[in-house]
């Protein structure tokens, strides 16, 4: 882990006058913010060290996971999901491809579309992963108790920007609800 020390934890790239106009947020929620931090350190640590026995990272977890579970995903529909950039995509969907882990095909109506796929080889990967994290959510729910499972989904999901949550609904699995209504 990085050093870190106070004078690290100062700086900012507001002018010191301008710093001092900020209200100091409240603790409670600075308390969440760090705790989403170790969250996702520890929620990707197992996936990271499977990932990287393939020379994969994080970006190809992503794409073979939305591949995986919406096969024939047109790459414009992935790049909204992901919400990154064509170069960026292209890069990694590249090694995806080229290591066998996805298959990509033209559409049928558009021939100017491509179609994603996982390979079986792929389809093995996402599902190791997928039980990988899927085990430490269900201990952290277990922890938290079958009640409240609706409530963590509710405040996953209100972390989202209004303006994706329509799109990211449609991208849960049939019959779980964000707010786990169903």
């Amino acid at each position: 882990m990085a050093d870190i020390n106070s004078e690290a934890l100062g700086r900012t790239s507001l002018p010191a006058g301008d710093r001092a106009s900020l209200p100091a947020p409240d603790p409670r929620f600075i308390t969440v913010v760090e705790l989403l931090f170790f969250a996702y350190r520890d929620f990707t640590r197992e996936a990271d060290a499977v990932l990287a026995e393939f020379g994969l990272g994080r970006a190809h977890h992503r794409v073979l996971h939305f591949v995986n579970r919406n096969p024939g995903l047109r790459v414009a529909d992935l790049l909204e999901v992901l919400k990154i950039t064509k170069q960026s995509l292209a890069r990694v969907l590249k090694q995806l491809v080229d290591e066998g882990w996805i298959a990509q095909h033209t559409g049928i109506d558009d021939r100017r579309e491509r179609r994603l796929r996982v390979t079986e080889k792929g389809a093995g990967l996402a599902r190791r992963l997928d039980q990988l994290q899927a085990r430490r959510v269900a201990a952290a729910l277990e922890v938290c108790g079958p009640e409240n499972e609706a409530v963590v989904r509710q405040f996953l999901f209100s972390m989202i920007s209004m303006e994706e949550r329509g799109q990211v609904e449609l991208l849960l699995p049939a019959g779980n609800t964000a707010a786990g209504r169903d």
